[in-house]
C-alpha cells in the first residue's frame, strides 16, 4: 500500500499584506511549512498559522528562506555555508518560540525557495543547512527534494529525512526541478499534475522535460498554497491520490 504525506507552505503572508487561504488548506493537507520571516511571515502571522494548524493536528515545519522579502526568497543569493547555519538556526528557533508559547512541537524543516534549491545540487550548502537542523533537535525531520544533496547530506549527518516531490512542477533529466524563470516550469493543467504524482509515488518515476524518465521517491508531495486556485487544487490532488489507492497520511514515528 502507497502512503504519501502532502504538506503545504503556510504563513506566507506580511502585516496587512494576505497570501493564501491558510485556513482553509489546512482540510487537505497532513503537514505545513511556516514561513519564518526572512522570506515572507511576521511574528503575529507565525503566531496565528501555528494556532490554525494545532487546531487542526496538523504536523507543523519550519521553512527557513533567505533573507528576501522582495524577492519572496525566490532570487538565489550567494551565502557561505556558515551564514546557511545561522540564519536556519535562526529560523527554527523563531518558530519554535511559538510552538512552545502554544504547547505545540515542531516535527521537521524544509528550506524555502532559492535557498532550496541551492541546496538541492551544492554540497557544502546542504551540509551545513543539516547541521543546524541536527544541532538545533536531532529528532527533526528533514525534507528536502528527491534524490538531492540536501538529502543525502541529512542522511549523513545521522537526521531522519523526507524526499519531497511536487504536484504542479515540471522536472529536467537531473532531477531538479525546472527553474521558475524558464518556459514550462509549472503544469497549468490540473489534470497533468495529478497523472504526474500519482506516477511519482506508485511507481517511484518521473517524466523530465528532456523526455527521459528520472527515478524519484515520494515520501511527501508539496502543493503550493499561493496559488489562485490553491484551495481547489489541494481538495482534487487528494481525492484523486485516494481514489487511486495512495493513502494520504502525516509522517510518524
Amino acid at each position: 500500500m502507497s502512503i504519501v504525506d502532502l504538506n503545504c507552505d503556510l504563513g506566507e503572508s506580511f502585516g496587512v499584506y494576505k497570501i493564501g487561504n491558510d485556513e482553509d488548506i489546512l482540510n487537505d493537507v497532513t503537514s505545513v511549512n511556516v514561513a519564518c520571516g526572512f522570506h515572507a511571515g511576521d511574528p503575529s502571522v507565525m503566531r496565528k498559522t501555528v494556532q490554525l494548524a494545532l487546531n487542526k493536528n496538523i504536523r507543523i515545519g519550519a521553512h527557513p528562506g533567505l533573507q528576501d522579502l522582495i524577492g519572496f526568497g525566490r532570487r538565489n543569493i550567494k551565502i557561505s555555508p556558515k551564514e546557511a547555519f545561522d540564519i536556519v538556526v535562526y529560523q527554527i528557533g523563531a518558530l519554535n518560540g511559538f510552538l512552545q508559547a502554544e504547547g505545540g512541537r515542531m516535527q521537521h524543516v524544509k528550506p524555502h525557495g532559492a535557498l532550496y534549491n541551492m541546496a538541492a545540487k551544492d554540497k557544502d550548502l546542504s551540509e551545513a543547512i543539516a547541521e543546524a537542523v541536527y544541532k538545533v533537535n536531532p529528532e527533526l525531520i528533514l525534507y528536502g527534494l528527491s534524490g538531492s544533496e540536501l538529502i543525502r547530506a541529512g542522511q549523513a549527518i545521522g537526521l531522519r529525512t523526507a524526499s519531497e516531490v511536487f504536484a504542479d512542477r515540471t522536472y529536467q533529466q537531473d532531477g531538479s526541478l525546472t527553474p521558475r524563470t524558464e518556459e514550462n516550469a509549472l503544469i497549468e493543467k490540473d489534470e497533468d499534475a495529478v497523472s504526474q504524482v500519482i506516477r511519482m509515488v506508485k511507481e517511484g518515476k518521473v517524466m523530465s522535460q528532456q523526455g527521459v524518465d528520472v527515478p524519484i521517491q515520494a515520501d511527501t508531495i508539496c502543493i503550493h498554497g499561493d496559488g489562485a486556485h490553491a484551495l481547489t487544487f489541494a481538495r482534487y490532488v487528494r481525492s484523486s491520490l485516494e481514489s487511486s489507492g495512495i493513502t494520504v497520511k502525516a509522517i510518524t514515528g
